[in-house]
């Protein structure tokens, strides 16, 4: 007994240590920084010298800056890419999902922008977006259409770094919606297909609702990372596009903080952007589970 006693205190000792490690990284990488930056947003502070508390003023100047709404509506229009990601991702994962040749090949293909670098992907965009010698006026060139200088017209910009993203994210939604679909039972389908019901009321009744989970989390993912676009805008884009046209939150965040040395100024507006995401996110589970009730 006094033996268990001792394993049973050593398998604690060794249970706490590792619940441990997570716990005091989050204090300290998540939990400090966060209160750090709320206490930082009701000061007048370049990041280095001394903190001044003003109360409630930088959100006042948030409010009133117009280039503030600015990076937020570009931060909101860059978000129609997700449901055409999402789209594209279960049409393709459809599609893979078949026996046919080279199935393989072809996730391998779609997938391998998703693990290639982010900087490396946005140089390579920014090269092939150029109005002199890009891919893609190139490309349009052989069809006889004079394609614009994509990065530098603040009409052509944001299409085109949304056209971006999806290209680099597609693979990864389509490996979900691929390992969803492949949990399917097979019997549904050959129920339904000696009832016989069509393809579109075998995907609205079997397929839709069996991969509602992996929409439900896609779509929470991307809208907390469309929130946060930074990297494609600050390579593809460095001064924030013609007329600041594809300027996000978190670049002009960003912009702030390190460049105008504004940090208590751009800890209001990374606290505003952590609340627009919360909310955003809140609303999305409250919807999910009205939609699961209403299916039950």
């Amino acid at each position: 007994m006094k033996a268990r006693s001792h394993l049973y205190r050593k398998e604690s000792y060794y249970g706490y240590l590792f619940v441990l490690a997570p716990v005091v990284g989050y204090l300290l990488f998540t939990l400090y920084p966060l209160l750090y930056t709320l206490y930082g947003s009701f000061t007048d502070w370049d990041g280095l010298g001394q903190m001044t508390f003003i109360g409630l003023d930088n959100f006042k100047d948030i409010v009133a800056d117009e280039l503030f709404y600015k990076a937020s509506f570009n931060t909101i229009f860059m978000m129609i890419g997700i449901p055409i990601e999402i789209t594209l991702a279960l049409l393709l994962a459809m599609g893979l999902n078949r026996k046919m040749f080279g199935t393989t090949t072809f996730r391998v293909i779609y997938y391998v922008p998703v693990i290639s670098s982010l900087a490396a992907v946005s140089i390579l965009w920014q090269w092939a977006y150029n109005g002199d010698y890009g891919l893609v006026n190139q490309f349009l060139a052989l069809f006889g259409f004079e394609g614009p200088n994509w990065l530098t017209d603040k009409y052509t910009v944001k299409p085109a770094l949304i056209l971006m993203m999806i290209w680099k994210n597609i693979g990864y939604s389509m490996l979900l919606y691929l390992a969803a679909l492949q949990s399917v039972p097979k019997d549904y389908y050959e129920a339904a297909a000696l009832d016989g019901a069509n393809s579109w009321k075998i995907f609205w009744n079997i397929t839709f609702p069996m991969v509602k989970p992996v929409t439900f989390f896609i779509v929470v993912t991307k809208m907390i990372g469309g929130a946060q676009i930074f990297t494609e805008v600050n390579i593809m884009t460095p001064t924030g596009g013609p007329e600041y046209s594809s300027a996000t939150v978190v670049f002009y965040v960003w912009k702030k903080a390190f460049e105008n040395l504004q940090m208590g100024y751009a800890s209001g507006m990374a606290m505003l952007l952590g609340l627009f995401i919360f909310i955003i996110t809140l609303v999305q589970f409250r919807l999910n589970e009205r939609s699961s009730k209403d299916m039950e």
